[in-house]
């Protein structure tokens, strides 16, 4: 403040050379950063103070409310000294992607079909911030998520994390709706995941992950909704039954046989954790990690011997008809033959997912040669929004990542030949410059009735780089303005295809 008063005063002083004086230069002087003396002087003999490629810095004085500083370089001084700058890193963070035009025409072509199948089935699509309050996702149970989360505290003393899934942004959303939400409420949504985890094929510490969503239905006709959704999504990339097969089974499975051994219920959901990792480890690793828990060796015997169950009929001998998961599962798979898509689906007990919010079935999508970690997976939560300090309802989805299905339509050798080039109709193009304000105008017309569009606005560009430009980007025709055809009133367009060239009025190209 002193030296803001000191400023102050210097500019009341020489009034006169602080006119002079540039603006930035000013707010110095009234800061009382420099004296006026050296500010007349820089602006007497700008040369001596380094002429204008030197670098120079503006500070403004900062004020009792908060101020902001900010540093001008001069764009064409490659660094001090005259250094050459090193070049910086050209490599994405590691796990992480970049999308340079052909690869976005495939995710694009991906998300597209997401959204296509979702609205399909008459869902809604929302969005949520990929920065969310960490405590979303710090839940119990050891879970594996809460110790892969991007996470640190903003410059609000607050403890934020990057969305490592959807479905916690999805339940606060749902809660924010309170009563006011229509039920049943089917949303989708497609948005990026950060997770701090080992990388393998398929796994990246950012991906995209497509989610659907039913909350407020009750009975397993929400599971057989969705599981008709990706199975449609599959077949609609050309994969069938024969190469990926969906694994279903109960959370209730596991909780009915640890009831049988008297396992605490507060040991339900670290068993999950562990009975997830049952075909990523040896046995003897999975025995030791349940008896780590404090479950007994009977228990343990008795875990692995029904998560090695294949059948639902070993299930219903097992726990009994009247057992909630066995009819849960007898009615799922009933609905699964009468949409069609009952060869898709595997009984496999030991799917339980690794999050601890899953309460009844669950399910997991696999390629059955076994190369590929899993393509999707989901279940129901009936009690995560009670867990978030709401009021708990029927809810129940699934996550799908980007990552793991381009591995597999990458190796069926699925991807459309139309995505190694652009999306253009018609390359519009001048023979010279003095007709280019004609292709504008034709580029116009064009592009009003739909077609997409690529205007040749560089001079001296010949023919033959016309020709390869147009099969680089796609276009299907080229249309050539040239001088003899706009004297006469029309232009020249060529079909790629056929190689045929017809002359047509502008007014009657479409």
């Amino acid at each position: 403040r002193a030296a803001a008063h000191r400023g102050e005063m210097l500019a009341a002083k020489h009034p006169s050379a602080m006119m002079r004086t540039p603006t930035s230069l000013r707010a110095l002087i009234r800061g009382g950063l420099i004296t006026h003396r050296s500010a007349a002087s820089s602006v007497a003999n700008p040369a001596a103070a380094g002429g204008p490629h030197r670098r120079f810095a503006v500070v403004a004085a900062a004020k009792e409310s908060g101020g902001r500083s900010t540093t001008t370089v001069s764009p064409d001084k490659q660094g001090d000294a005259g250094k050459k700058v090193k070049q910086i890193d050209l490599q994405p963070p590691k796990g992480t992607r970049d999308f340079p035009p052909e690869e976005m025409r495939v995710r694009d072509w991906l998300f597209g079909h997401f959204r296509d199948v979702a609205r399909a089935f008459g869902f809604e699509e929302f969005d949520a911030p990929v920065l969310e309050s960490e405590e979303l996702y710090v839940r119990k149970a050891g879970e594996e998520i809460t110790t892969q989360l991007y996470n640190f505290e903003d410059k609000g003393n607050r403890r934020v994390a990057l969305r490592p899934e959807l479905t916690p942004s999805l339940a606060r959303l749902i809660m924010q709706q309170g009563k006011s939400l229509a039920l049943p409420a089917k949303w989708f949504a497609v948005g990026q995941c950060w997770r701090y985890e080992r990388m393998t094929r398929g796994r990246r510490r950012e991906h995209y992950q497509w989610n659907m969503d039913i909350v407020g239905v009750d009975g397993v006709e929400a599971e057989a909704e969705l599981l008709a959704a990706i199975t449609d999504f599959f077949t609609r990339l050309g994969i069938t039954s024969g190469d990926v097969g969906v694994k279903v089974s109960s959370r209730k499975v596991l909780q009915a046989v640890l009831r049988r051994f008297d396992v605490p219920d507060d040991s339900f959901a670290p068993v999950c954790v562990v009975v997830d990792k049952i075909e990523k480890l040896p046995r003897e690793k999975v025995v030791e990690e349940l008896a780590a828990l404090g479950v007994k060796e009977a228990a343990i015997d008795g875990i692995l011997d029904a998560m090695a169950m294949r059948s639902i009929e070993q299930l219903e001998s097992l726990l009994g008809s009247d057992a909630d998961a066995v009819a849960d599962l007898k009615l799922l798979f009933s609905h699964a033959e009468a949409y069609g898509y009952r060869d898709w689906l595997v009984f496999d007990a030991s799917v339980v997912r690794g999050l601890s919010y899953y309460t009844g079935v669950v399910f997991e999508g696999f390629d059955r040669a076994g190369e590929l970690r899993a393509i999707c997976g989901g279940g129901r939560y009936d009690k995560l929004l009670g867990a978030l300090g709401g009021e708990d309802r029927p809810m129940v989805g699934f996550g799908f990542g980007d990552a793991v299905i381009m591995e597999l339509v990458k190796d069926k050798g699925l991807l459309p030949e139309s995505l190694k080039s652009g999306n253009v109709d018609d390359l519009v193009y001048p023979m010279n410059a003095v007709l280019r304000p004609a292709a504008m105008g034709i580029a116009a017309r064009l592009r009003a009735t739909g077609r997409c569009v690529d205007l040749v606005i560089e001079d001296g560009k010949k023919p033959k780089w016309a020709f390869k430009h147009a099969e680089r980007c796609g276009a299907s025709r080229v249309v050539l303005i040239g001088e003899k055809e706009w004297e006469r009133g029309v232009v020249r367009v060529k079909d790629l295809a056929t190689r045929e060239e017809t002359d047509v009025k502008p007014e009657d190209l479409c």
